[in-house]
């Protein structure tokens, strides 16, 4: 049974990720510093399974702790996923996104350097596209400047694990998923967010009336109808994802050191799409105001995700629809509807 590390195990995509592992047979230990998470999902996650996973509340910015964790235990993969994740509070904080997102990433990798683990997965963007010139995305559409902090540390991430593995005997790949919705089956995991940044958990807020409506930012895009286009993808399929990625690297399967892939639906979907999505799925009206555009957003973008189909036999199996009837269940079990 092989051993996996998974940094943020106890985040939104780290703890369906933990899950998905198990269920594939894996050994999974978790390191989490619960600054975005709650000690809750930990027993969850062994609810679902019937396994619990070892949890360790580590800071990665501390490498004396995270080089004892390495030494405590025989890694054969890590699967890193933890970082700080909001566009806009990146925006106005810049020094703590760089700090936290690439300290943490460096002392993680020093720490498989001096301990022999060889095998790393990157909780990679597709914000390192900034706004790509054309559409669908692919591998191989040029990276622009980011458009955010957040964004940037991404960038600069993969840069550090190209460099890395080019100087190791280690491999990698970076996963470029595009944006995360929906929760796992029966709605006991899903996005914790006390202050809802992203637009699915913001719509969750007014549904259950803590919110009275959805600021939409921008409708003078060059869309459909003049909001921003993203591509959304259910946690479930990223976490698949995920697994196929480790597989691939501990069977040797990978063609290049660092290979990278995007993980999307490859379909666009506007704001107001979402909106109409949620309503239909759930029969909740969602009310919403438009406002100026945002600071770190750009107009659009969507995924070809032929590479990892092609390479990791994955593709998405979630309709949207679907993805937003389990949002809107993890959300009503967590404030007991």
């Amino acid at each position: 049974m092989k051993n996996i590390l998974v940094t943020g195990g106890l985040g939104y995509i780290g703890s369906h990720t933990v899950v998905a592992l198990q269920q594939a047979g894996f050994n999974v230990f978790i390191i989490d510093d619960l600054s975005n998470t709650i000690i809750n999902v930990w027993e969850k996650i062994t609810e679902i399974t019937n396994i619990q996973p070892i949890f360790y509340n580590i800071d990665l910015k501390d490498y004396n702790a995270v080089s004892v964790f390495f030494q405590s235990h025989k890694i054969d993969g890590v699967i890193h996923f933890a970082a700080y994740k909001a566009v806009g509070e990146s925006v106005t904080k810049p020094l703590m996104y760089y700090r936290n997102n690439l300290v943490g990433l460096i002392n993680v990798l020093q720490a498989m350097e001096e301990h022999d683990a060889n095998n790393f997965i990157f909780s990679s963007s597709c914000t390192v596209y900034g706004q790509a010139d054309e559409m669908p995305i692919h591998e191989n559409t040029p990276l622009k400047k980011p458009e955010s902090p957040y964004g940037n540390t991404k960038k600069m991430g993969e840069e550090i694990i190209e460099d890395f593995v080019n100087a190791t005997n280690k491999n990698a790949i970076a996963l470029r998923y595009f944006n995360p919705v929906g929760s796992n089956i029966n709605g006991t995991l899903g996005d914790l967010q006390p202050i809802p940044t992203n637009l699915v958990p913001y719509i969750l807020q007014i549904a259950i009336g803590n919110k009275s409506k959805l600021n939409v930012f921008g409708n003078d895009y060059n869309t459909k109808d003049g909001t921003a286009i993203r591509d959304y993808i259910d946690v479930n399929d990223l976490a698949d994802a995920h697994v196929k990625a480790i597989q691939r690297l501990l069977l040797n399967q990978n063609k290049t050191k660092i290979e990278y892939f995007n993980l999307g639906s490859g379909t666009g979907s506007t704001v107001l799409e979402i909106v109409q999505a949620f309503e239909n799925a759930n029969h909740i009206k969602i009310p919403f105001e438009i406002k100026p555009r945002r600071a770190g957003d750009i107009e659009q973008a969507y995924a070809d995700y032929s590479l990892a189909q092609k390479e990791l036999n994955w593709c998405p199996k979630t309709p949207l629809q679907k993805s937003m009837q389990t949002a809107w269940n993890f959300q009503k079990q967590l404030t007991e509807i």
